[in-house]
């Protein structure tokens, strides 16, 4: 009865199984995998930044200048903004909406420059330790050493 229990079908371990293991387990892919998950999460912080801080100061500073409805129709009616524009099925080159890409990719970049110069004022690294004085007999030996320099 126990011969029938045993199964003829014997399952092998793929062989890439365990170098997809050891490389799954280096510490760099574990590193860009922790640092994919903050940076996701950080992400959220700086498109509020921008979007909620920045943006607006900057819209009152240049009269709320909007460029997102700049745009030129290559084909089709005119229309005053460019979702008319684009209900209507036109043709259009917007480069408002560039601009405005470009801007925040700007407004990105400083604020995650001065984030980070910030962050690394915060955590400065210790100051290395000066090098420990010579023992005695270290600088017994150093005189041993000079005078044979000396004699020979």
């Amino acid at each position: 009865m126990s011969d029938l229990l045993k199964s003829p079908l014997t399952l092998k371990k793929p062989g890439w199984l365990d170098d997809f293991k050891a490389f799954i387990m280096r510490g760099n892919v574990v590193d860009l995998a922790v640092g994919v998950v903050i940076g996701a999460a950080f992400t959220g912080i700086v498109n509020s930044l921008v979007k909620d801080i920045i943006t607006p100061v900057i819209g009152l500073i240049t009269g709320g200048v909007d460029f997102s409805n700049h745009f030129i129709v290559l084909k089709g009616t005119a229309a005053a903004t460019l979702a008319e524009a684009q209900k209507a099925g036109d043709v259009t080159i917007n480069y408002g909406v560039f601009l405005n890409a470009v801007f925040n990719f700007l407004i990105i970049a400083a604020a995650i420059f001065w984030m980070v110069r910030l962050l690394e004022k915060l955590h400065k690294a210790p100051a290395a330790a000066a090098a420990p004085a010579p023992t005695p007999s270290e600088t017994l030996l150093a005189e041993i050493r000079d005078l044979l320099k000396s004699k020979g």
